[in-house]
């Protein structure tokens, strides 16, 4: 069974930056590195969104609301995922979850993490 465990995540004020990492365990890293990735957020009273992926080709997404703000990334030797934020705003406040993927597709998430609480104060 994958596992996918998120760090990171805390409070920062506005401006500040914060690097989330997932680390995932129950797959070997060559299974691991065909995954597609993802960071999604839910803040509260609003709809889960997709702000970051990753396939296994290296072809990356951002949401428009992140796009230049945020930087998604992987280390398939660690099974590692990453998500560096920059330029932080209070509206980036949300539950931030790692997901995975077992197909080249994006789409949708099969795996799931606990979930990393990120607060920006203004």
């Amino acid at each position: 069974q994958v596992r996918l465990v998120e760090s990171g995540g805390g409070s920062v004020q506005a401006g500040g930056s914060l690097r989330l990492s997932c680390a995932a365990s129950g797959v070997s890293g060559y299974i691991y590195s065909r995954y597609c990735m993802g960071w999604l957020r839910q803040a509260p009273g609003k709809e889960r969104e997709r702000v970051a992926s990753i396939n296994r080709d290296g072809i990356t997404y951002y949401s428009d609301t992140v796009k230049g703000q945020f930087t998604i990334s992987r280390d398939n030797a660690k099974n590692t995922l990453y998500l560096q934020m920059n330029s932080l705003k209070p509206e980036d406040t949300a539950m931030y979850f790692c997901a995975a993927e077992p197909t080249r597709s994006c789409s949708a998430f099969t795996y799931w993490g606990q979930g990393t609480q990120v607060t920006v104060s203004s």
